[in-house]
């Protein structure tokens, strides 16, 4: 694996980076977490003015769209994406980072043809029915239910933490169709989320957004045609969604990390204790000092998953390594920022020109990276049972 930059790969940074420097200020700044209409515009007009310049799907192939791009040149997009502060992928993630490519992997022609290329284009935003009050890092003892009646299912149930669901147009829906089975009995269904009998209640977070619904579904009928793998088969289809989920699809957020600590060495420079700034402390240059080596080895396994997904189609076991990390490694800057405020840490709002608000929001939504995605716990399960080889926890 050389991952050295070469001349093309600047030559496509410098392109990128030019294209960004204007186009990230033209599309002004994101509105309000309360509007999410305006938030769904906003979002899919950036995917919109990533397709058109030819940036959209920047590792999709090309029959579907995208840019098919080389291993060196997504991670250059990476780095470029953090460097410029592009908007957040937003509305657009479930879609573009694992509902799309788990389709390109597992979907039919006719559902490819039917999603894929609206995906990319910012002209169909998806959500994630996947957890359960019932089942949340035990997925697969989710429990609702989906029974054939000739073309179609007719499922009922109830799902919760489902991102973006009422702003979405379709949904990843995991339902049981053989209630006999554990594992062997679930399906992965694409939910169009206006369909009749669904009634969708937005759950308010500490960050003050909805950003997490509950679903309840009654007497939904969902096609047939719309069951992506076969039938209960589906927790296959499901563990390839979540490669994709926990391998590559906080790759730019990584690297946005280094940003954020750079940030916050900024307020430590600015911030005073009695007669001496907060980066005074030998202790806190030597904390940071340790972070940003953890920074480097974090973005050198985005590096090894993002060439083995380049590989194979699919991230590999240690995108759960790599998802672990990351998750904890956020906390912990995170955690840091907020000590670095001070008293300042404790408003939701700017205090004295420091970044409260901002810090404050990445410390609260750090708490829900242990668990997004699946949980710390689980992936150390992971890690020990399926890469290091270790024997199965007692369940």
């Amino acid at each position: 694996m050389d991952l050295r930059y070469s001349e093309q790969d600047e030559i496509f940074r410098a392109e990128l980076g030019a294209w960004l420097d204007e186009a990230v200020p033209a599309h002004g700044k994101p509105p309000s977490k309360a509007d999410w209409p305006a938030r769904r515009a906003y979002d899919t007009g950036w995917q919109r003015k990533l397709f058109d310049a030819g940036y959209a799907g920047i590792n999709w192939p090309k029959e579907f769209g995208g840019r098919d791009a080389s291993l060196t040149e997504q991670l250059v997009y990476y780095e470029e994406i953090a460097r410029a502060g592009a908007p957040y992928i937003g509305v657009n993630f479930v879609g573009m980072l694992h509902g799309g490519p788990t389709l390109i992997a597992e979907g039919t022609p006719e559902q490819k043809a039917n999603h894929v290329p609206f995906i990319l284009r910012g002209e169909q935003v998806w959500c994630q029915g996947f957890s359960e009050p019932g089942a949340g890092s035990d997925l697969a003892a989710l429990s609702t239910r989906a029974v054939r009646d000739g073309d179609d299912y007719v499922v009922n149930g109830h799902k919760i933490w489902c991102s973006f669901a009422q702003a979405a147009d379709y949904g990843e829906l995991l339902v049981r169709t053989n209630p006999d089975e554990k594992h062997a009995g679930i399906s992965w269904l694409i939910l169009p989320m206006d369909a009749p009998g669904l009634d969708i209640r937005p759950l308010p977070t500490l960050v003050g957004e909805g950003e997490f619904s509950e679903v309840f579904l009654e007497d939904v009928r969902v096609p047939v045609a719309n069951r992506v793998g076969e039938e209960n088969d589906g927790w296959r289809v499901t563990n390839v969604t979540l490669r994709f989920e926990r391998g590559t699809a906080f790759a730019s957020e990584m690297y946005q990390l280094r940003e954020f600590l750079a940030e916050l060495v900024g307020v430590a420079k600015r911030v005073t204790r009695h007669d001496a700034t907060a980066w005074d402390d030998a202790a806190l240059r030597r904390e940071v000092g340790h972070i940003s080596a953890e920074l480097d080895a974090l973005w050198a396994m985005v590096k090894l998953s993002v060439c083995q997904s380049t590989q194979t189609g699919v991230p590999g076991l240690g995108g759960s390594a790599i998802k672990l990390f990351y998750s904890e490694l956020y906390q912990r800057i995170s955690e840091l920022a907020v000590r670095v405020l001070g008293r300042a840490g404790l408003s939701r709002e700017d205090v004295a020109g420091l970044p409260s608000e901002h810090f404050l929001a990445r410390a609260m939504q750090s708490l829900s990276l242990s668990i997004a995605a699946g949980t710390s716990q689980i992936q150390r399960n992971i890690v020990s049972e399926r890469i290091l080889g270790m024997p199965k926890e007692k369940r």
